[in-house]
């Protein structure tokens, strides 16, 4: 990996190269840090005339990881920064803003120019400064999938009013976007898919329970949650991903960014996570995309769409490729498929009620005050008790969040119902 260079120090860009600015929302997490790789990567190659894209970051955000936020701010030489937490220690490098606070991101955005906005940050946080980019006009490359889960019916008509493209780095929605691309549509998401798309197939791991019985699954551990076998990722995405509400989430998002009805979006678990998608076409075709489970190579598509530079993943190996599984998931031991289609059908606030209680559930588990198998059967609670209402603004998705969080609280206290499940 380049060492990374200030601005001052760095060297022209190349003739050839088309220079981007870039603000990084969640710069800290796992796909902000991996973002961060990709952009020294591309400029690197810039620097020897072999990318005709680089990259200025023009801003960076972090919930209360101050430690690396300034490290990352010296190491590429940004001046504008924001942080959620406001007792986080950090002092601001020399010529440097900070804003403190949870609105910092959406100020942040607000006040620096860019071209792009990668939104990273993880759960309903990173809603406020998402909205705010693509009511900007700025292109955001989407790994915040609870915003559009949330809030899908602010930010796409958003995107469409202002020209915004919502290009999506979660790997199962670049695949989707790739293949719908090799098949007949040259535009970027938002986007609305005609009748020539039979259905679109998003892949799952499986994760760690894939092979595990219904009972050891309900009563699984955070260590062997957290235990992903295929993808590398923070904590709150890797329970999600256990409990496969990650995928419950992505059919939505993917129901935003292509505007697919809910029929039309299905699941395989597919466990080596070399496919990541599958467009079913009208005339029968099938068309996948195919990668080496490592999101930064989602990440640097998005980044330089329509280009494609030299990339900084490892390219898959075709002679030790192996076998290739597909399965239909098991409905009944990860129920939070169902909601997926659940929260489509509803529209209005039901997303950000479920994806609320969903937060609030997990970290209920991370502090091992539930078992696994009680996340899901709060977050559905929370969906069918809280019910779902007009979506008018971004204040009513956020009272829609609290009111799902609210439910979660009330039901660990014995004050809500929450539907059963196995035990």
């Amino acid at each position: 990996m380049t060492k990374g260079t200030s601005h001052s120090d760095a060297p022209a860009p190349s003739a050839r190269a088309i220079e981007k600015r870039l603000i990084v929302l969640g710069s800290t997490g796992s796909i902000g840090t991996q973002t961060l790789e990709v952009v020294e990567h591309l400029n690197a190659m810039a620097d020897r005339g072999l990318s005709p894209v680089r990259f200025r970051v023009v801003g960076l955000a972090t919930g209360k990881n101050a430690a690396l936020l300034m490290e990352q701010a010296a190491r590429f030489g940004v001046r504008e920064l924001a942080i959620a937490d406001e007792q986080a220690g950090a002092a601001e490098p020399a010529g440097a803003r900070l804003r403190r606070g949870v609105d910092g991101a959406e100020r942040l955005v607000r006040e620096v120019e860019c071209d792009v906005v990668l939104g990273s940050m993880v759960g309903s946080a990173g809603l406020p400064a998402t909205l705010a980019a693509v009511e900007l006009g700025r292109d955001v490359a989407l790994a915040n999938k609870e915003t559009l889960v949330a809030a899908g019916e602010l930010v796409v008509p958003a995107a469409r009013a202002s020209g915004s493209k919502l290009l999506p780095v979660d790997s199962e929605h670049c695949a989707a976007w790739q293949a719908l691309l090799a098949g007949e549509t040259t535009c970027c998401p938002p986007m609305i898919c005609g009748p020539s798309i039979s259905r679109l197939v998003l892949t799952a791991s499986g994760g760690p329970f894939r092979n595990a019985t219904a009972h050891d699954t309900y009563h699984a551990t955070v260590r062997q949650a957290l235990n992903h076998p295929t993808w590398k990722m923070g904590p709150k995405v890797t329970i999600d991903s256990a409990s496969l509400t990650n995928k419950a989430l992505e059919i939505v998002e993917a129901h935003w960014l292509f505007g697919l009805p809910g029929e039309k979006i299905g699941v395989l678990v597919h466990p080596q996570s070399i496919v990541h998608a599958l467009v079913e076409f009208a005339d029968g075709n099938v068309i996948a995309q195919l990668a080496a489970p490592d999101m930064r190579t989602p990440i640097q598509f998005a980044l330089t769409f329509p280009l494609r530079p030299e990339g900084v993943s490892r390219k898959l190996d075709w002679a030790k490729l192996g076998t290739l599984e597909f399965t239909p998931p098991d409905r009944e031991r990860f129920p939070a498929l169902d909601c997926a289609y659940d929260i489509i059908a509803r529209g209005g606030t039901a997303g950000a009620v479920f994806n609320g209680a969903n937060e609030a559930a997990v970290e209920a588990f991370l502090a091992e005050r539930i078992p696994f198998g009680r996340i899901t059967e709060l977050s559905r609670g929370a969906l069918e008790g809280v019910g779902s209402s007009p979506l008018r603004s971004l204040a009513d998705a956020m009272e829609a969040d609290v009111q799902g969080r609210r439910h979660v609280a009330l039901a660990l206290e014995g004050r809500a119902h929450v539907s059963g499940g196995v035990r």
